[in-house]
């Protein structure tokens, strides 16, 4: 069925034929009454009778063989255009796909969410030669990476682990307080920043899930002192751009949330510089300190002092998925204020972290007594 615009054509060469016939005949008709009517002898002048041919003759044979020859036209024009397409496709296609590959802008103006999430599994499946783990491997660095409501860059954390003085020195029931200062830069996705400190797993599984979340404590119920009060778990102190903010508190049974403003600038989308410090008990038998990066991280520096600890070892563990190996660099043993310093400069996905494990002065010398009464 022809569409719009054909139709429309033919309808106008067919008024265009009716009018150039009627017309030439119209003027043969007069040309032949000017030579018979001497009235209209002063026609004879004008050529009346070669136009009436020419538009009879136009009307009657021109606009047939049009139409006549019209289907065929059609033909070799398609075929003139497939033969030219198929000769420069190539070229489109290797312009096409430079376009894409260097001007990424491209793509994003024509292609929805989904298509380039197909061109980008479709791309690491070629590479990878295995489209099963490809399509694995994207949708793990969708979800952590694409989706993420922030990504931190340049992050330094300061960590220093000294004795708890309001319970026992050792055995059971006796701490560390390690005071953690983090600061970074980002463009925040909110304008309120949360913490919590809680002794439920399953409610902690649950606040690391969370991205409005940007830090989650666990304080375990076997602690001397419950996960809701100031001693286990303190926010000191939040600013953004050098300048403090206000934060609130509440607590309940079991667990305790710090809430605090960004201001102003989080409403703007403007990159800010993002620091905290916090107190939290840890308990010097569990032999472990875990810090966890919620959010897409580049760059990592880490500074754990340890030095009134009484921990004679020290071991650290980066859970850090990537090529490079994280720079440690610890002081020697001789030197009295004992540090160990962690740099990373690459990206470090969500839930990637760097862990502290420690032995303690007291069990290194209670396993030497024990060797020796034997």
């Amino acid at each position: 069925m022809s569409n719009l615009l054909d139709q429309l054509y033919k309808t106008k060469l067919q008024l265009i034929a009716v009018l150039a016939v009627v017309g030439g005949i119209g003027l043969l008709i007069l040309a032949h009454w000017s030579t018979s009517d001497a009235a209209l002898g002063w026609l004879a002048a004008v050529p009346l009778s070669e136009i009436g041919s020419t538009l009879f003759g136009t009307g009657l044979l021109a606009v047939f063989f049009e139409y006549v020859d019209r289907k065929h036209g059609d033909e070799r024009t398609d075929q003139r255009i497939r033969k030219a397409v198929r000769k420069e496709a190539p070229v489109i296609r290797d312009a096409v796909l430079d376009s894409f590959a260097f001007e990424p802008e491209a793509l994003k103006g024509i292609a929805s969410e989904e298509t380039l999430d197909r061109i980008a599994t479709n791309a690491l499946a070629l590479r990878l030669g295995d489209e099963a783990l490809a399509h694995d491997v994207y949708t793990d660095v969708r979800n952590q990476v694409i989706r993420a409501p922030e990504r931190w860059r340049d992050m330094n954390i300061s960590v220093e682990l000294t004795p708890w003085e309001s319970g026992p020195a050792t055995g059971h029931g006796s701490m560390f307080v390690a005071t953690l200062r983090w600061e970074y830069r980002a463009t925040p996705a909110s304008s309120t920043m949360r913490f919590a400190c809680v002794s439920d797993p399953a409610e902690y599984r649950d606040l690391l899930r969370d991205q409005a979340t940007a830090s989650a404590w666990y304080f375990d119920q076997s602690a001397p002192v419950d996960a809701a009060s100031r001693e286990a778990f303190e926010l000191v102190e939040l600013t953004v751009n050098g300048k403090a903010r206000t934060i609130r508190r509440t607590e309940r049974q079991g667990a305790q949330l710090y809430t605090a403003s960004l201001g102003a600038s989080t409403v703007n989308g403007e990159s800010v510089t993002i620091a905290y410090t916090y107190r939290v008990l840890v308990q010097r038998h569990g032999h472990v300190l875990y810090l966890d990066l919620p959010r897409p991280t580049k760059g990592l520096r880490v500074r754990f002092d340890y030095g009134n600890a009484g921990i004679r070892r020290l071991n650290t563990l980066d859970f850090i998925a990537s090529a490079e190996a994280a720079q440690v660099a610890e002081t020697p043993s001789s030197v009295p204020a004992r540090s160990v310093d962690i740099s990373f400069d690459g990206w470090i996905f969500p839930r990637s972290g760097v862990a502290f494990v420690w032995v303690l002065d007291q069990e290194i010398a209670s396993s030497k007594r024990n060797k020796d009464s034997r």
